[in-house]
């Protein structure tokens, strides 16, 4: 059984005016974060999901952490159409988080 892998891409704008808006942006992140995603650009994680069943789980894990205000949004690509990302300005990494050359088929 082949699974067709897929990214789920979280970006968000939150606002970080009161300590306890900083609280919530850096609670927020770290939960990103423990939930395996990683940073691509300030505010944009994504993460890796082996399903679209497996995505729109993770994405149901992602709500229920929201903040109480800020902008934040997810979008789901397939692992080809991530792949077909272009860099505009700068060059591409080097490392393995923008490559599909380590993903894993379970």
């Amino acid at each position: 059984m082949r699974y067709q892998i897929m990214r789920l891409i979280i970006m968000f704008d939150l606002p970080v005016d009161t300590a306890h808006q900083r609280r919530e942006y850096r609670r927020f992140r770290k939960q990103l974060i423990n939930e395996g995603f990683f940073m691509i650009q300030y505010s944009v994680y994504v993460g890796v999901c082996v399903s679209m069943q497996s995505a729109n789980f993770i994405e149901k894990r992602v709500s229920t952490f929201l903040t109480e205000a800020g902008i934040i949004q997810s979008l789901m690509l397939t692992e080809k159409q991530y792949s077909d990302m272009h860099f505009l300005t700068g060059k591409p990494k080097e490392d393995v988080r923008n490559t599909s050359d380590r993903t894993v088929f379970l």
